[in-house]
């Protein structure tokens, strides 16, 4: 089986040191292998996502000498995909309405802690749908609501295969078998109340799409394998392999982010910097 990877940001913001060290990662990962890399655009957020930026992905990657397969796909150009997805989750009846605010969620739980459950971004929330009639009386009024993949109905959906659930994470010391725990998410939202996705649902959906065999990203993202092999049983998606890797920091300990602008490629490039130096900076020998 050859292997497939790929680099997905999201065109938010200005890419830095650490999406290079990720992208060149990825990029490499696939050249020893004799594989293919994509580059996949996940610009769902249509209120932070700015065309300017996706221009500049794509002249910080080329300059740091990566080449990719086209076209590249845009998530924004496939929101039906992610409807129909949706839609599959929604007549096996395992997501609900959710109509409450992030506040009325957390003054929930907080009243209430047997609601949530610990992850590692915090407390996970675990609701249920709305009386039909309460329901449909909301909607009528026009009030927004996201929708929640229910975990006890996947359990229920899945059976003993539910407890079953693994994945294969590479690591520096070999390659292991991991647990699948996807009630650390709570019930997780899969279609957000101002887009009608989620990271979650769009990234596992295009992941299968294009034949994606190796899922290899920082180490931030490690959890989201847990809640992502639950969606790939859940659409009898393949499973693919993963790899999370560290993340760069700057002299302080703290992750490097898109807030750092002095770390971005272009400031770098534009101050003098060439991508030689970038890929010795960050452990790559030049190719």
């Amino acid at each position: 089986m050859r292997l497939v990877t790929r680099f997905a940001p999201s065109p938010t913001g200005l890419l830095h040191l650490g999406h290079a060290f990720s992208a060149l990662t990825v990029f490499r990962a696939a050249q020893e292998a004799d594989g293919r890399f994509l580059l996949r655009i996940e610009d769902i957020d249509r209120t932070r996502c700015k065309p300017e930026f996706e221009e500049a992905i794509y002249e910080d990657l080329a300059w740091l000498g990566l080449d990719w397969e086209t076209p590249v796909r845009r998530q924004s150009d496939h929101f039906g995909d992610y409807e129909a997805a949706l839609n599959a989750l929604r007549e096996k009846g395992l997501v609900y309405r959710c109509f409450k605010t992030r506040k009325e969620i957390l003054d929930e739980i907080a009243r209430a802690p047997h609601l949530s459950a610990e992850r590692p971004e915090g407390p996970a929330y675990v609701g249920a749908a709305l009386p039909a009639q309460e329901e449909r009386a909301l909607i009528d009024d026009g009030a927004p609501f996201a929708w929640r993949l229910s975990i006890e109905a996947a359990k229920q959906y899945l059976g003993p295969a539910y407890g079953a659930l693994s994945f294969t994470e590479e690591t520096p010391d070999g390659v292991r078998t991991v647990k699948a725990t996807p009630e650390i998410f709570g019930d997780p939202v899969i279609a957000r109340k101002d887009n009608g996705t989620s990271y979650h649902l769009a990234s596992v959906h295009d992941d299968a799409l294009q034949s994606v065999t190796h899922v290899i990203r920082g180490e931030d993202l490690y959890s989201a394998a847990h809640l992502h092999r639950l969606l790939q049983a859940l659409f009898d998606y393949p499973e693919p392999v993963y790899r999370h890797h560290r993340l760069l920091t700057d002299e302080t300990g703290r992750r490097l982010a898109k807030r750092d602008k002095a770390a971005t490629l272009q400031a770098l490039r534009e101050s003098g910097a060439k991508a030689e130096d970038i890929l010795a900076r960050l452990g790559f020998e030049a190719s």
